[in-house]
């Protein structure tokens, strides 16, 4: 049995060319991929605090969001665009790095903790709950990939060559989840990712 269908993407990421390439910004990266296949275009909306893109499929309206403030206040942007909209948290995607999965690895939840996601903590507050879906995307831990960073200095910058490869591999298996969302098929989704996984 379906969910209800995902109306509100929200890749997250930190604005500025800075930090383009770097491993927090790996929801900005599958946003606009998600963009592009709804033949959308993202527009700043200072009154939403982000980048805007909106689509129509199968005559609902759609809306994918990058936001403009700094990861710890994405909650802003979200908050936002889904009192504007009125849509429940159990309607918004969120797509975001994911310090304790591996490059290459995607998982799909709803609800949960934030894990210290400053970006999640702040979305959270900002929809009165946890119940909004997460894609995360794995982008490994400094310790687990063998690196003396801290954490807040390894997200900040761009992952290693063949850590990338493993990204952007998973972010071509992600790209197919895209209908399955939008048509509130979780178990679908998930179980095209698993299947992706095996291939």
């Amino acid at each position: 049995m379906n969910a209800a269908p995902i109306r509100l993407i929200v890749g997250l990421g930190n604005p500025g060319a800075e930090y383009e390439r770097t491993r927090h910004n790996a929801g900005f990266w599958l946003a606009d991929t998600y963009a592009a296949d709804l033949r959308a275009s993202f527009f700043v909306e200072k009154s939403f605090m982000g980048e805007v893109a909106k689509a129509r499929v199968d005559g609902e309206n759609v809306y994918l969001a990058k936001p403009i403030t700094f990861m710890n206040r994405s909650g802003q942007c979200v908050g936002a665009l889904a009192r504007f909209y009125k849509l429940a948290p159990e309607q918004v995607l969120v797509l975001h790095d994911e310090l304790d999965l591996l490059p290459g690895q995607a998982k799909i939840k709803q609800g949960g903790g934030h894990a210290g996601h400053n970006g999640l903590k702040d979305i959270q507050a900002a929809l009165g709950g946890p119940g909004f879906w997460r894609l995360r995307i794995g982008i490994g831990h400094p310790r687990t990939l063998g690196l003396a960073q801290q954490v807040a200095d390894f997200v900040l910058h761009p992952p290693r060559r063949e850590e990338q490869d493993q990204i952007d591999d998973v972010l071509a298996r992600c790209r197919p989840l895209l209908p399955h969302f939008l048509a509130g098929d979780f178990e679908r989704a998930l179980r095209q990712l698993n299947e992706g996984k095996r291939a």
